[in-house]
């Protein structure tokens, strides 16, 4: 039984208590908030649990296996840090930290204290997500040449991180997953209108090895909830839609055909549907599983066999890495800036 603190009883925290607090391979000891309130809440939902207003008592606690930081992104360096240094596993919700120093620090610390570091990069865990990775190791897609990845939603709102750091986080870890590689550099630019100096939109380009890019669309000032991605290969084309439950994923067998015309330069509509081939559109059959709870469980197997996250320390840090060149693009005005390892 592998026993959980999780900092944190807000917006995201009482899913992480939910999650870990199963009675069968892991529960939650203590929960940590500043607000009086919401431990008012968890102690007459769970009286069981041992509640506190600040980590001291958990980091002293013999019935304390694993640290979950589930705060705003500006605390995540400090509480990890103190958890790592008291001896404790620690998943910290995305992004790791806000400076890629501090990340870097906390993937030292991590390895130095033999202790399992994992971010909450949850849509890693998403099982059309690991249908489409499947799909691309197959080489299905051919040479991929871009990704479009959507991600709105009218609010919530942040008030210590821009809607990059909030949103994008997500489709920058997918992207680094599915195709095995970090941005090599990144033009951005974003507005700020509710709240100066924090982006509520922001529109970059990541331009990944082989010429490959990656276009992000992040925004919390929106009418519709979107989560939608498309993938653009050679062989073929694929969509992801997050929010569609039951047909996530769709494959379609377009692509440009090699013998594009026989005429010298396109000059009618005929000869310009000849350049390109219209094929069919498969749905495949994906057996849905709560991301979070293949999440939690991930961790909790990382802690009992010692094996590397799927989302650790160093996946997380290339997240923040990227996400920092967007910041420095943005305030140079949409400059493209290196995403340097």
């Amino acid at each position: 039984m592998i026993r959980i603190a999780v900092v944190g009883a807000g917006r995201w925290g009482p899913n992480l208590i939910g999650s870990f607090h199963n009675r069968q391979d892991s529960l939650v000891t203590w929960v940590v908030d500043r607000d009086p309130e919401r431990l008012e809440q968890v102690h007459r939902r769970l009286p069981e649990v041992g509640t506190a207003p600040d980590l001291g008592p958990v980091l002293a606690a013999p019935d304390v296996d694993a640290v979950v930081v589930a705060t705003p992104t500006s605390s995540h360096y400090e509480l990890a840090r103190a958890a790592l240094e008291a001896g404790k596993h620690v998943l910290v919700e995305k992004p790791l930290t806000d400076r890629v120093a501090t990340a870097e620090e906390l993937t030292r610390l991590a390895a130095r204290a033999q202790r399992i570091l994992m971010v909450g990069h949850v849509f890693v865990y998403n099982a059309a997500a690991r249908w489409v990775k499947r799909f691309l190791d197959r080489g299905e897609l051919g040479r991929v040449y871009y990704v479009s990845m959507v991600r709105t939603n009218l609010g919530p709102i942040r008030f210590d991180v821009n809607s990059a750091w909030d949103l994008a986080s997500h489709d920058i870890a997918l992207a680094n997953w599915w195709l095995e590689a970090e941005p090599l550099a990144v033009t951005a630019v974003g507005g700020a209108w509710i709240n100066s100096g924090i982006e509520d939109a922001v529109f970059a380009t990541l331009r990944y090895p082989n010429q490959l890019l990656v276009h992000l669309h992040a925004s919390w000032l929106n009418p519709r909830k979107s989560r939608h991605i498309t993938l653009v290969g050679e062989k073929h084309m694929l969509t992801f839609d997050d929010t569609n439950l039951t047909e996530p994923v769709r494959v379609y067998d377009k692509q440009v055909a090699e013998d594009r015309t026989l005429s010298e330069f396109v000059d009618s509509f005929a000869s310009f549907r000849m350049s390109v081939r219209e094929g069919n559109i498969t749905i495949p059959r994906i057996e849905m599983v709560e991301p979070l709870r293949t999440q939690c469980e991930h961790f909790l197997a990382c802690i009992r066999s010692g094996r590397t996250p799927l989302t650790g320390g160093p996946e997380g840090l290339a997240v923040v890495r990227a996400l920092e060149a967007i910041a420095r693009s943005m305030g140079h005005g949409g400059r493209e800036e290196p995403v340097a390892p």
